[in-house]
């Protein structure tokens, strides 16, 4: 049977939901600076002043913008989770790729390898990474990359494993394709889909790691984070400002991650061929 991947994901829900979240969140990102009505370090504002039409979602503790406070945090919380989710990619695919193409030792090492970081809890190696060198947020995200890429990596290897069977590869490798062409120009292209399965998830993963660390306080307090901004709206619980200054930080995250998490459940769904026998109807 012959599947239409783009067809079916154009009439997924869950596809079309993330797709336009997605679109929102990522013209916030690119166009935050000029939509931004101040910048988000001006201190000359009446500290804890309410939503007005000059600030739209009032003024915090320390005399700033909420809303352009915002509109950064939004930027920066994206990037720290792109960043992590496309080197947690590169690093995958290329180590399950040689790892289920070369096998013997070579596979049993990397596996190896992945098992000890699948082990390893990440939030507690960036919480003690941030609290004893203070890296940078981008550096903190490469270092979360590398503790990430085993389940994308034991991904391609199982899907290497299947392929390397395939009649193409074998008529590659009698054309005399060496292992690097074979992997370069018929395997990894093969397994497109999955990578988007796996960036979809680790960026989900990755803006709630930035999250944390920013509302523990372990990124450089001047740069804007949503997870900073619920830090500190949280102080004045005691005050009515929940619904200007801590609700839409809260929200915004939220709906980040439920727009990652749409996008990998609809492509999961549609891609994986285990779930294409729990969709009959979707099959063309």
């Amino acid at each position: 049977m012959h599947v239409n991947v783009q067809q079916r994901l154009i009439h997924d829900p869950w596809f079309r939901v993330g797709t336009t979240l997605g679109a929102i969140f990522l013209a916030v990102a690119l166009l935050g600076p000029l939509l931004a009505p101040f910048s988000p370090w001006n201190m000359d504002f009446i500290p804890l002043s309410s939503p007005s039409s000059t600030h739209l979602l009032g003024v915090n503790d320390g005399g700033q913008d909420i809303f352009s406070e915002l509109l950064y945090a939004i930027r920066n919380t994206m990037v720290f989770g792109l960043i992590s989710a496309w080197a947690a990619l590169v690093v995958g695919v290329l180590l399950g790729a040689f790892s289920g193409w070369f096998g013997g030792v070579v596979d049993l090492f990397l596996m190896r390898l992945a098992d000890v970081f699948l082990a390893t809890p990440a939030i507690m190696v960036l919480i003690l990474v941030a609290a004893l060198f203070r890296p940078s947020p981008h550096v903190l995200a490469l270092i979360l990359a590398g503790l990430m890429w085993p389940t994308i990596g034991k991904t391609i290897r199982a899907q290497t494993l299947t392929l390397k069977q395939s009649l193409h590869v074998a008529a590659a490798r009698q054309m005399g394709g060496g292992s690097g062409y074979i992997i370069y120009r018929h395997l990894i292209p093969e397994m497109f889909p999955l990578y988007l399965i796996g960036f979809s998830a680790k960026a989900r993963m990755a803006m709630f790691m930035e999250a944390s660390l920013a509302f523990l306080g372990l990124l450089d307090p001047t740069r804007k984070s949503l997870g900073m901004m619920i830090n500190y709206a949280l102080q004045f619980y005691y005050m009515d400002i929940w619904w200007y200054w801590l609700f839409p930080p809260i929200l915004c995250l939220s709906l980040l991650i439920m727009t990652v998490t749409f996008l990998a459940v609809s492509l999961e769904k549609v891609v994986d061929t285990r779930l294409k026998l729990n969709f009959p109807g979707r099959i063309s």
